[in-house]
């Protein structure tokens, strides 16, 4: 697994949704976010899931990354900063260290290209469910579906193959 594993706001949004933040932990250690994403995500933005992912960094599920982000060029026109910052610091770790959280096509795009491991919200759930800290995958995307979270019909039929819930 990798050492960093660094996290946007969607994906954070969507597992406080099916109540799966308390998940990452057991399955990755150590979330890091930008300050671009905390901005995103905390208290007083309107984001939902705020109470949720308030108090998983409180329980430290989710860690503040406090050092200077460094800004290699990227072609980050279609990018938010929250999205240019978890691929920039990805990209400041030693190869093949670092996974990015990310739902958002262009930005998987783009950290693809670099050669930075990707898991959106719909992998996450997968994850869960094969470590036994779920028992549906299914129910997870049925919640979803019913907030206005929105991933592919394919992604979820996927995961849900990979996890056996056909």
């Amino acid at each position: 697994m990798a050492r960093y594993v660094i996290s946007d706001a969607s994906p954070l949004i969507g597992l406080a949704i099916v109540d799966g933040l308390d998940w990452l932990p057991a399955l990755f250690g150590t979330v890091w976010i930008p300050p671009s994403v905390q901005r995103e995500v905390l208290p007083a933005t309107g984001a939902r899931g705020e109470t949720e992912i308030a108090l998983a960094i409180k329980n430290k599920h989710i860690t503040f990354w406090r050092q200077k982000i460094p800004t290699p060029p990227l072609n980050s026109q279609n990018l938010d900063q929250g999205e240019v910052d978890c691929i920039c610091l990805a990209l400041a770790q030693p190869a093949g260290q670092a996974i990015v959280l990310i739902d958002e096509r262009a930005g998987r795009a783009i950290a693809n290209e670099y050669g930075i491991p990707v898991a959106g919200t719909a992998a996450v759930i997968g994850f869960a469910k094969r470590h036994g800290l779920i028992e549906s995958a299914r129910a997870c995307f049925e919640r979803l579906h019913n907030s206005d979270f929105r991933i592919s019909k394919e992604v979820i039929q996927t995961v849900l193959s990979n996890v056996d819930e056909h």
